[in-house]
C-alpha cells in the first residue's frame, strides 16, 4: 500500500528533494486522515451511507395515532380527558406558519454549511493540483521524477472537478450572501449533478490511479516524500494554517465526496416547502445523483478495505473500535481491529509535530488460535474496577459547563485561543468519561496461555464482536505468526484501513453536524416472530449518551411461546442520543445449562438490531411503527419522542378532582391529610415488596400499568390497593415519579427554584447550609411535609444500595429533575430552536443542578424541620 513503510520514508531530507520540488514547501505538518476535517453540512459524517438508508427506511414508517399522549396498543378509553391537549384551529395555523418560517431559515443554515463544505474540498483539490506544474515541468528534462504518462493517470481528471466545483461555489456564495426566502438555488444543484459523469470517469480510473501512485512511490523516494506531504488550506479565512494529508487521502476525497452526495439533497429538500420553485429542481438533481450512486456504490466499498500480504493473499479489515482494555488493574485506550485471520490490538500515538497518525501493536492473535475465556463458577474472576455513579455524574457536569463555556466564546467572538483552550478541555473529559465509564467485560484468550480483558459499556457490542469473530473462525484453518517487520507493516496499514476514524466525542463532530436527541423517547414493544422453537424470552432496550451505550428498560419474561406478545411501553429519557438497539434474549432459568462467559448472565442472545434516532422523521410527536429484522427474528416497535422542550411542560388538569396535575395544596385540603394519599400508598407498598428490586426508580415500569394506577387514583377507585399488589413494584414506582412530573408545578415551587438553584452553587459549606434548610422551610407545608415523607422513604432505599445498586445519587438523578423542574413560564432554557448544542447544554447544566439540590438534602444527616410539623406526618387525616 502506498506509505505503508514509514521506515522508508523516515530516510528522505528536504535536501533529497532537490530545490525544484522543496520549494513547494511540501514540509511536514501534524495531519490527520479521518474524514471528519472535511469541514460537511448536516447529513455528511463518517455514518453517512448508514444514514441515508435510515432515512429511507424512517420515512416509510406509517402515521399510527395524533393523540399526543396515547399508544397504538391502548384502548379509546380515556382519550378524552387528553383531547384538552388538543390545540385550536387558529393555533395550528398559527404554528403551521410559524414551522414554515422556521424551514425556510433552515434552509439557509443547511446552504451555509453546504458552503464551508465545499471551501474544504475545495482546498483538497488544490492541494492535489499544486505539485502537478512543477512535476510536469520534471517530466520534459533529464531527470523526471514522474513520466508524463504517469502524472495523468495519477492526477486524472481533479482540474474537472476542480472547475465544477469552482463553478458551484462562485455561483451559490453571492446567493446565500444575498438571502431571501425565495432565493433560487436549485440550477445549480441540477447542473452539479449534471456533470456527475466526470465523477464516472474518475471513480473508474481511481484503482489505476493508486496502484500507479504506489509504484511510483516505492520507486522514487522524492515522489514518496512528495505523496505524504501535502498541504491543504484549513480555511479561507487562515490562508497561512495548513493540514498536512497523503496524497491517497486526497485521491480518496473525491470517491467519499461523490458516495454521499445525495445526503445533502435530503436536507435541502427536507427545508423547501413543495410551493418553492426550488423543488422541483432539488428533486431532478436528488434523482440523477441517486441512480448515478446505484451504479458505483457497489465498486467504491471494498477499495477502502483490502491490503495485500505476503503471498498475495487478501487479508481484509472486518471491523474495528476504539475500547477500552484492562492492563493489571489500569484502563487503558486502545484501538481494535478485525482482519479475516486475526485480531489486533494498537494503541494510537501522541501525535507531534511533522509526524502522521501511527499506531502502535500491543498485541496480536490469530483467529485459530482465539478463544472466549469461560469463567468457572468457583473460579473468580479477575476483579473490574468499577468507577462511582457520583465520579461519572461530576465528568458529564464539567463536559456541560465546557459546552456552555464554548458556545458563550462564540457568541462574543473573543477569539480562537480561548475557544481552542476549552475544546482541549472538552477533550480531555470526554476522553476520560469514555474510559471511566464501561464496566462489562469481554475477555478473549489465545492458545498460547494469555489472555486480555476489553471493558465493553453494551452487550449489543460485545455480542457483535463475538458474532464476526466466530463467524470468520470458521473460515480460518491454520495458525501462523508474522514476523516484526510484516507486524509493523500491518499496523501501519491500519492508518489507512480504518474505518473509526476518531474517539466518538464531542469534540470530534463538525459543528453542523446533528447533537442528537435530547428529551422522552416513548417505545412499545409489542411483539416478536421468527423463532424456531418454544422458549422464555425478553427485550432490552439501549440508548446511546456521552458516546457511550447504556441500557435503560427491560421487558417481562414471556414464558413458553414461539410469538411473545409483551405490548409493554416505556419512557426512555435521551441525552443526546442517536441510536435506539434492543436485543432479544432467552431467559435461561437452568443455570448449568450455558457456559458462563466473561462473568455475565448465563441468558442467551437471539437476535439484536438497532434503529437511528432521525430527528426529522421523529420531529411531529406522533407514534411510529417499524420493524427490526435480527437474525430472522422480526420485533415489533412504535415510538414517539418529545423534546426537551415540550417535556418541560407541566399540564395543569381542567377537572380537579382527581389528582395528577392538580395542585398539591388542593389534593391535602379535600383529603384533609397532610401528605397526598398517592404517596403515602405507593411508598407503603414499594417498602413492602420493592426495597431490594434492583434498579426500583430507575428501571422504567410497563406504561399500560401506570396509565391503569393514575386513572384509579384519579377517580379514588376503593380498589386501588389491591390492583397495586398485583402489579409489578416498578409500575408503582412509575406512578409515584409520574405524579410528581405531573404537578402543574414543582414540589419545590417556582417561587423558590432559582433561590435553591443559586445556593446550591454556594462555594462555602455554611453559607449553603444555612441558605437551603431556610429555602426548604419556607415551602409552604403541603410540600415541605410531603417532601420530608419522601426524603426519609428515599434514605431507606439507598440503605439497601447493596442489594437494589440504588444510590443517594442515583435516587437523586432520578428525582432531581422531577421535584424541581419549573414550569414552562419559569424555564431558563433559550427559545431559540437554530442553536440545538446551546439548548442541550444549558438543559443539562439546569439537570446537574436539580439533581445537585436533592442529593444535598438526601446527604444530610437530619434536617432541623419542628418536630410537630414532622410528627403530623404520620397522620394521614386532620382530626
Amino acid at each position: 500500500m502506498l506509505g505503508m513503510d514509514c521506515s522508508r520514508h523516515a530516510l528522505v531530507t528536504p535536501a533529497a528533494l532537490g530545490p525544484p520540488l522543496w520549494s513547494l514547501g511540501l514540509s511536514c505538518l501534524d495531519g490527520c486522515l479521518r474524514d471528519a476535517s472535511f469541514g460537511t453540512s448536516p447529513g455528511y459524517g463518517c455514518a453517512a451511507d448508514r444514514a441515508e438508508e435510515q432515512r429511507r427506511h424512517q420515512e416509510g414508517l406509517p402515521y399510527i395515532d395524533d393523540s399526543p399522549s396515547s399508544s397504538p396498543h391502548l384502548s379509546s378509553k380515556g382519550r378524552g380527558s387528553r383531547d384538552a391537549l388538543a390545540s385550536g384551529a387558529l393555533e395550528s395555523t398559527k404554528a403551521g406558519e410559524l414551522d414554515l418560517e422556521k424551514g425556510l431559515e433552515m434552509r439557509k443554515w443547511v446552504l451555509s454549511g453546504i458552503l464551508a463544505s465545499e471551501e474544504t474540498y475545495l482546498s483538497h483539490l488544490e492541494a492535489l493540483l499544486l505539485p502537478m506544474k512543477p512535476l510536469k515541468a520534471a517530466a520534459t528534462t533529464s531527470q523526471p521524477v514522474l513520466t508524463s504518462q504517469q502524472i495523468e493517470t495519477i492526477f486524472f481528471k481533479v482540474p474537472e472537478l476542480y472547475e465544477i466545483h469552482k463553478e458551484f461555489y462562485d455561483g451559490l456564495f453571492p446567493r446565500v450572501q444575498q438571502w431571501s426566502h425565495q432565493q433560487r438555488v436549485g440550477d445549480l444543484f441540477q447542473k452539479l449533478a449534471s456533470q456527475l459523469g466526470v465523477y464516472r470517469a474518475f471513480v473508474d480510473n481511481y484503482g489505476v490511479a493508486m496502484e500507479t501512485a504506489e509504484k511510483c512511490c516505492q520507486a522514487n523516494a522524492q515522489f514518496a516524500e512528495i505523496s505524504e506531504n501535502l498541504r491543504a488550506r484549513s480555511n479561507k479565512d487562515a490562508k497561512d494554517q495548513t493540514t498536512k494529508n497523503s496524497l491517497e487521502t486526497l485521491l480518496y476525497k473525491p470517491v467519499d465526496r461523490v458516495t454521499r452526495s445525495t445526503l445533502v439533497l435530503h436536507d435541502l429538500l427536507k427545508h423547501t416547502p413543495c410551493s418553492h420553485p426550488d423543488h422541483p429542481l432539488l428533486q431532478d438533481a436528488l434523482r440523477i445523483s441517486q441512480n448515478f450512486l446505484s451504479s458505483i456504490n457497489e465498486e467504491i466499498t471494498p477499495r477502502r478495505q483490502s491490503m495485500t500480504v505476503k503471498k498475495g493473499e487478501h487479508r481484509q479489515l472486518l471491523k474495528d473500535s476504539f475500547m477500552v482494555e484492562l492492563v493489571e488493574g489500569a484502563r487503558k485506550l486502545r484501538h481494535v481491529f478485525l482482519f479475516t485471520d486475526l485480531l489486533l490490538c494498537t494503541k494510537l500515538k501522541k501525535q507531534s509535530g511533522g509526524k502522521t497518525q501511527q499506531y502502535d501493536c500491543k498485541w496480536y492473535i490469530p483467529l485459530t488460535d482465539l478463544s472466549f475465556q469461560t469463567v468457572d463458577e468457583s473460579e473468580a474472576a479477575p476483579n473490574i474496577p468499577l468507577v462511582l455513579d457520583e465520579e461519572l455524574e461530576a465528568m458529564k457536569i464539567k463536559i456541560s459547563q465546557i459546552k456552555s463555556d464554548i458556545q458563550r466564546e462564540k457568541r462574543a467572538n473573543k477569539g480562537s485561543k480561548a475557544i481552542e483552550r476549552l475544546k482541549k478541555k472538552l477533550s480531555e473529559q470526554e476522553s476520560l468519561l469514555l474510559l471511566m465509564s464501561p464496566s462489562m467485560a469481554f475477555r478473549v484468550h489465545s492458545r498460547n496461555g494469555k489472555s486480555y480483558t476489553f471493558l465493553i459499556s453494551s452487550d449489543y457490542e460485545r455480542a457483535e464482536w463475538r458474532e464476526n469473530i466466530r463467524e470468520q473462525q470458521k473460515k480460518c484453518f491454520k495458525s501462523f505468526s508474522l514476523t516484526s517487520v510484516e507486524l509493523q507493516m500491518l499496523t501501519n496499514s491500519c492508518v489507512k484501513l480504518q474505518t473509526v476514524h476518531c474517539i466518538p466525542l464531542t469534540i470530534n463532530k463538525e459543528d453542523d453536524e446533528s447533537p442528537g436527541l435530547c428529551g422522552f423517547l416513548n417505545v412499545i414493544v409489542h411483539s416478536a416472530t421468527g423463532f424456531k422453537q418454544s422458549s422464555n424470552l425478553y427485550c432490552t432496550l439501549e440508548v446511546d449518551s456521552f458516546g457511550y451505550f447504556v441500557n435503560k428498560a427491560k421487558t417481562r419474561v414471556y414464558r413458553d411461546t414461539a410469538e411473545p406478545n409483551w405490548n409493554e411501553e416505556f419512557e426512555i429519557e435521551l441525552e443526546g442520543s442517536q441510536t435506539l438497539r434492543i436485543l432479544c434474549y432467552e431467559k435461561c432459568y437452568n443455570k448449568t445449562k450455558i457456559a458462563k462467559e466473561d462473568g455475565e448472565t448465563t441468558d442467551r442472545i437471539m437476535g439484536k438490531g438497532q434503529v437511528q434516532l432521525d430527528p426529522q422523521a421523529l420531529q411531529d410527536r406522533d407514534w411510529q411503527r417499524t420493524v427490526i429484522a435480527m437474525n430472522g427474528i422480526e420485533v415489533k416497535l412504535s415510538v414517539k419522542f418529545t423534546s426537551r422542550e415540550f417535556s418541560l411542560k407541566r399540564m395543569p388538569s381542567r377537572k380537579q378532582t382527581g389528582v395528577f396535575g392538580v395542585k398539591i395544596a388542593v389534593v391535602t385540603k379535600r383529603e384533609r391529610s397532610k401528605v397526598p394519599y398517592i404517596v403515602r400508598q405507593c411508598v407503603e407498598e414499594i417498602e413492602r415488596r420493592g426495597m431490594e428490586e434492583v434498579g426500583i426508580y430507575r428501571v422504567s415500569g410497563v406504561a399500560t400499568d401506570i396509565q391503569a394506577l393514575k386513572a384509579a387514583f384519579d377517580v379514588n377507585n376503593k380498589d386501588v390497593s389491591v390492583m397495586m399488589s398485583e402489579m409489578d413494584v416498578n409500575a408503582i414506582a412509575g406512578t409515584l415519579k409520574l405524579y410528581f412530573r405531573e404537578l402543574p408545578e414543582p414540589l419545590f415551587t417556582d417561587e423558590f427554584y432559582p433561590n435553591f438553584a443559586e445556593g446550591i452553587a454556594l462555594s462555602d459549606p455554611v453559607a449553603k447550609e444555612s441558605c437551603m434548610l431556610n429555602l426548604l422551610l419556607s415551602l409552604p407545608e403541603a410540600n415541605l411535609l410531603t417532601f420530608l415523607f419522601l426524603l426519609d422513604h428515599l434514605k431507606r432505599v439507598a440503605e439497601k444500595e447493596t442489594v437494589n445498586k440504588m444510590s443517594l445519587h442515583n435516587l437523586a438523578t432520578v428525582f432531581g429533575p422531577t421535584l424541581l423542574r419549573p414550569s414552562e413560564k419559569e424555564s431558563k432554557l433559550p427559545a431559540n430552536p437554530s442553536q440545538p448544542i446551546s439548548m442541550t447544554d444549558s438543559w443539562s447544566l439546569e439537570v446537574m443542578s436539580q439533581v445537585q439540590v436533592l442529593l444535598y438534602f438526601l446527604q444530610l444527616e437530619a434536617i432541623p424541620a419542628p418536630d410537630s410539623k414532622r410528627q403530623s406526618i404520620l397522620f394521614s387525616t386532620e382530626v
